[in-house]
């Protein structure tokens, strides 16, 4: 393309999922659903971690944060596809693009550490469960989990840099549903190979490093579930680990799949599918994850609402 038809861009249009005017009323409404529970499930995790006192360990406090990311990547995301499907503007100004961009990729990439964080203390507990309150205290926690956020801001904020240096673009539309780096890079008029492989580098870093992390720690886990005599004893930590092993696959794995490999070029469909699966379909889905599978969550979510149901007779 020549110069000539490059031009500052002061908006974008985002072209969403689909462009079949019949299929707006039923995308509107799955995806409004999906929000909603995930909103509701992700909230309600919170508040039960903070009201009931046997989830006041370090693997629910590590939940309640990684509960807060998914509501918030999600909310970053979700009402402005919402409005974007019901209206016939799609446009978002350059400014909100990038700080869409921006507060998702580092709700992203704090998820991804905040995973591999909890591989550790599921690590600490199983393997040294003795000195597990010694070891992961509450200073610790707080430290991880602060390193976690400042990772994603990080790494975001210097993908953000290089993403404004861009002047010009070939054109404003872009065919996603959000403003993600990789359909926005296909657009600009200047090189932006350093971008395109700072972002795999740095994706494949992240995803490389977090995953050894927690290979790691359930290789040790596994043994030492392997060497226990107790049957119950087994399944017991089996269970305590389904739940986050399950995330860490549904995750790592779309996560893999959409920037852990060279650029296309474009946004696919097969890329919009993806990135709907962990922008959307994941947040709704963690709660649900612990929730099931997690007996102290549902005993606490039981005795919460008992006494909900308690208090509102002696008050009526």
């Amino acid at each position: 393309m020549g110069k000539e038809n490059c031009t500052i861009a002061t908006e974008f249009i985002l072209l969403g999922l689909s462009d079949v005017p019949e299929l707006r009323v039923f995308l509107f409404i799955v995806f409004l659903l999906i929000y909603g529970v995930t909103v509701l499930g992700n909230v309600g995790m919170i508040a039960l971690i903070q009201v009931s006192s046997r989830l006041h360990t370090p693997m629910y406090f590590f939940l309640s944060h990684l509960s807060f990311v998914d509501c918030c990547y999600s909310t970053i995301i979700v009402p402005k596809m919402l409005a974007n499907i019901v209206n016939e503007d799609e446009a978002i100004s350059f400014l909100g693009c990038a700080v869409q961009f921006y507060l998702f990729c580092t709700c992203v990439v704090t998820e991804v550490f905040l995973l591999a964080v909890m591989a550790y203390d599921r690590f600490v507990a199983i393997c040294n469960p003795l000195l597990y309150m010694v070891t992961m205290s509450r200073d610790l926690c707080v430290k991880l989990v602060s390193c976690c956020y400042l990772g994603g801001t990080v790494c975001s904020l210097i993908h953000l840099c290089l993403a404004l240096e861009i002047t010009s673009y070939r054109s404003n539309v872009i065919n996603h549903f959000f403003c993600d780096l990789p359909p926005l890079l296909s657009l600009a008029c200047s090189d932006v190979s350093m971008n395109e492989l700072l972002l795999y580098i740095v994706a494949t870093f992240n995803e490389v490093t977090t995953i050894v992390i927690i290979l790691t720690s359930y290789l040790f886990i596994l043994i030492t579930i392997l060497r226990m005599h107790s049957a119950q004893g087994r399944r017991k930590a089996f269970s305590t680990c389904a739940s986050h092993l399950t995330a860490i696959v549904v995750f790592h794995g779309t996560i893999l799949f959409s920037y852990c490999r060279p650029s296309s070029g474009s946004s696919t469909d097969t890329d919009k599918v993806a990135t709907v699966f962990y922008t959307v379909v994941i947040p709704m889905l963690n709660p649900l994850i612990y929730s099931v599978r997690n007996k102290d969550v549902k005993e606490a979510l039981r005795k919460a609402v008992g006494s909900e149901i308690f208090s509102l007779r002696i008050f009526s």
